[in-house]
């Protein structure tokens, strides 16, 4: 087992601060590594240091990541930001996402958390309510489904 699966089976196993200082050690002796820049931003986010995760995105996402791990990256610095108040720079990485991986819908759902964030509410509940309708196998939210999809922008509306 190589010392970036083993950080990687720690930070899962819950031993987070042993990952972290495994993962540092790895970008002294790896510093182009995109994986391991990824994978210390996770964990540090793991433990709820998401300053110290910011940079360790960045970095891994400059480096280049296979489409999985960017798209992971991408998703975990948008919500890092989002969570650290910084709204618009979380947003235009939710929108990179987007752009990069239309058929990830966990972007479209962060995206609408930042735009509930941003106060664009209407937007925000078009974007989770067409998502509802599109992935839930609930039978009733099914029955619904035309009702929902044609609702999702006209939240506003008052019918006369």
């Amino acid at each position: 087992m190589s010392n970036l699966e083993q950080a990687v089976r720690w930070r899962q196993e819950g031993k987070v601060q042993e990952a972290i200082e495994l993962l540092q050690e790895i970008t002294v002796q790896e510093p182009e590594n995109a994986n391991v820049w990824y994978q210390l931003a996770w964990a540090h986010d793991s433990l709820g240091l998401e300053r110290e995760a910011v940079p360790h995105y960045e970095k891994a996402l400059s480096l280049g990541l296979s489409d999985e791990d960017r798209a992971g990256a991408i998703l975990g610095l948008g919500s890092t930001y989002r969570t650290l108040g910084q709204y618009e720079q979380a947003k235009v990485w939710f929108e990179t996402g987007m752009k990069e991986f239309p058929a990830y819908r966990e972007f479209e759902v962060f995206y609408a958390m930042v735009l509930y964030n941003l106060g664009e509410h209407a937007q925000a509940m078009q974007r989770l309510l067409v998502q509802l309708a599109d992935t839930s196998s609930d039978k009733r939210i099914n029955d619904y489904n035309r009702a929902i999809r044609y609702y999702a922008d006209q939240l506003d509306r008052v019918w006369e």
